[in-house]
This record gives C-alpha cells, sequence and structure tokens, in this order.
C-alpha cells in the first residue's frame, strides 16, 4: 500500500487505538474529530465496499454496522490481528494494498482513512486509474487523508510542528507522501470522476469523488 511501512504498521499496531484516542500529544489535532470523521465517510458510501488500509477495524466496525457490505484490506499481519479480534469475524480481512486485492464483481463504493498518504503521486494516478475501470456509474471513492491546499501550506504545516517540537509529526510529515488538493481533483476529473473536499481539522479532509 506502500508495503515499505509494513514495518511500521507492525510497531503501531500496538498503540494505534490509544494515538486516535487522543493520547499522543504530537498526534491529537491529526485525529481531532477522529469518531466524527469515520461516521461522515460512512454516510457517504453504499453497496460493496472495498476499504483500503483497515488497520485496527475502527472504520470497518461502522461499515458493517451501517448494513454495507465490506472487502476489508489491509497489508499488515499485526493490524490484521487486532481488527479480526475487534469484529469477531463478522468479515475476512484479507492480505492486500491499494493496488492488489480481490476484485468483487459489484463494487459500489471505495474507502479509506489515514492510509492514502503510503503512496506517492504517480502511484496515487495508478491506483485512481484501477479504482475507475472498477466503478460503474455512481460509484464512489471517499478518502479521509490529510492533504493540503498548496505545498507552501504542507511546508508551513512541517514547520510548524517543529516549532511545537514534535519531532515524530515532523518527520512523519517530511517523509511521506502527502499530497496537494489541485493535484487530486485533476487527477480524479482526468478518470471520470466528479469531487468535493470537505475539511475535517487542521489536517484531515474527506475527498469524496462520484464516478460519472
Amino acid at each position: 500500500m506502500g508495503r515499505e511501512f509494513i514495518e511500521l504498521f507492525e510497531e503501531w499496531s500496538k498503540s494505534y487505538d490509544d494515538t486516535v484516542d487522543g493520547h499522543n500529544l504530537e498526534y491529537r489535532e491529526v485525529f481531532a474529530n477522529y469518531e466524527r470523521i469515520l461516521d461522515s465517510v460512512v454516510s457517504r458510501v453504499h453497496g460493496h465496499t472495498i476499504e483500503f488500509g483497515v488497520g485496527t477495524g475502527n472504520l470497518t466496525e461502522r461499515l458493517l454496522n451501517a448494513g454495507l457490505t465490506v472487502t476489508a484490506v489491509e497489508p499488515s499481519p499485526a493490524m490484521r490481528e487486532k481488527a479480526a479480534f475487534k469484529l469477531q469475524n463478522r468479515t475476512a480481512i484479507v492480505d492486500g494494498d491499494f493496488f492488489e486485492f480481490p476484485k468483487p464483481e459489484q463494487v459500489d463504493s471505495i474507502v479509506s482513512t489515514y492510509a492514502f498518504h503510503h503512496l506517492n503521486d504517480d502511484e496515487k494516478a495508478k491506483a485512481i486509474a484501477i479504482y475507475s475501470q472498477l466503478l460503474k456509474s455512481g460509484g464512489k471513492i471517499v478518502f479521509a487523508d490529510t492533504m493540503y491546499l498548496t505545498k507552501e501550506h504542507h511546508e508551513q504545516a512541517i514547520l510548524d510542528a517543529k516549532a511545537s517540537g514534535f519531532h515524530s509529526l515532523a518527520n512523519d510529515l517530511s517523509t511521506e507522501f502527502y499530497t496537494t488538493i489541485p493535484f487530486l481533483e485533476d487527477l480524479l476529473k482526468e478518470n471520470g470522476f466528479t469531487v468535493s473536499f470537505d475539511k475535517c481539522n487542521s489536517f484531515v479532509w474527506i475527498m469524496e469523488a462520484e464516478k460519472l
């Protein structure tokens, strides 16, 4: 999904839920309004849904509670184990990533939270092209992730993290592949989608794209 980040996921599986609950000061703002973000993603989708980067299963649980059929995709064995325990076998959690995953006959929605930044811009373009072929008219991509209005906003976020002494956050913002909203907007339009963006906190936006 980038599978180069699996070692990080394996370690983070031990504390991920504590982090999203706000116990890690550095990442508190990144996960501000976390419950509402998940609920908002669920409210925008329908039908058979593929979820990428399941993590510990927080979004998956909500999708299932909403009555959706979910193909849950997660590359990290440790994360899959955590999610399987949380979900109590309500759906299978399969080994896969943004490119390699089971492709059901009918796919209505594709979702992900806090994961698309593991792909660089070329990989994002490759992924969106795959989803464009998979979805029919009215199908949705709904991703919640950190993204920026401009590259300058991204650079300022790194400076702000350093000024606050949040060195892990600054390193994260510097080394992962956070992109800009104009890039994503152009990419999705080129692949036959309409798209809108809603800001959820200082870092995270929800990208909602519908296939024409």
